[in-house]
């Protein structure tokens, strides 16, 4: 018989009563059942499911609380806790927070998740055997995905990040479709388990779609130019940009493009707030 695998439900007999718990047995295989992982008193002989996994010291255990998530299934689990050289821990309906280790999370720690946020994630174990929650791969993702219509196009979405990356941000909306959101497409980077909100701009034919973090061209200029404002307060007032700047220094800048910063410029400009000399542009007092 195959030994006892964590991460999984097991229906085992009670074989005695400890002072801890329960013992239980499946074959060979014998595992406590703590007496706070119980729900009513048990017998001898009584069978009961139970969910197998490893207590602080890396010991099996069992639990007759059903997590949300066992091996070979995928569901979201919320953020509890998160410790920089660790990873981040999540609650997946047990007692004990299950850790998502710092190498399957993003290598910049400005877009790990926050409490509160959500991971979507399996079951496994690492190289000593303790049980991780472990997030869904590209390959999961596709195989789970609701397939997008092209009347979803111009709608709003909404969804949750399960990928962040230089190139862009990957996210599963509440419908199940897989989005992308291009680095074009966002004013900042959301953290990964982040909730979002934004309009789809293009159905793909694989039933995915492309997503925009960013307002309707004619709210946008009103922002990027509050931005432009804010930046020109923050540098005495002049900043060394125009309409005639390189578009990359413009982007790492201020994170828009440069028909984007222009449309903002010729907006301040318009309204006697700003003033270009030499490459400069100037706050008006």
């Amino acid at each position: 018989m195959k030994p006892l695998s964590i991460g999984t439900i097991h229906t085992m007999t009670v074989t005695q009563t400890v002072d801890e718990g329960y013992m239980l047995q499946k074959g060979s295989g014998e595992i406590l059942l703590p007496l706070p992982e119980t729900e009513t008193p048990l017998k001898n002989g009584q069978l009961v499911d139970v969910f197998l996994f490893t207590n602080q010291k890396g010991k099996i255990e069992a639990t007759m609380k059903h997590p949300r998530i066992v091996k070979g299934t995928f569901n979201w689990a919320e953020v509890i806790e998160v410790i920089k050289h660790l990873g981040v821990f999540v609650d997946i309906g047990i007692t004990k927070d299950i850790l998502v280790s710092k190498d399957d999370l993003p290598p910049l720690q400005h877009v790990w998740p926050t409490e509160g946020d959500q991971l979507y994630v399996t079951l496994g174990e690492d190289h000593r055997g303790r049980l991780l929650a472990i997030p869904a791969t590209e390959e999961d993702i596709y195989l789970e995905r609701e397939f997008a219509s092209e009347d979803l196009l111009h709608k709003t979405i909404r969804g949750r990040v399960y990928r962040a990356s230089k190139e862009g941000t990957a996210i599963i909306t509440d419908e199940g479709y897989r989005g992308f959101i291009h680095h074009t497409e966002r004013k900042n980077e959301p953290r990964l388990g982040e909730r979002v909100k934004g309009r789809v701009i293009g159905v793909k034919e694989d039933g995915t779609i492309n997503v925009s973090l960013r307002p309707l061209k004619q709210y946008s200029i009103d922002l990027d130019a509050e931005d432009i404002l804010a930046h020109l307060e923050e540098h005495d007032g002049v900043i060394p940009f125009s309409d005639r700047s390189d578009p990359e220094d413009i982007r790492a800048t201020f994170n828009i493009s440069k028909s984007a910063f222009k449309r903002a410029l010729g907006r301040l400009m318009k309204e006697g707030k700003v003033e270009q000399r030499e490459g400069h542009t100037y706050l008006k007092k």
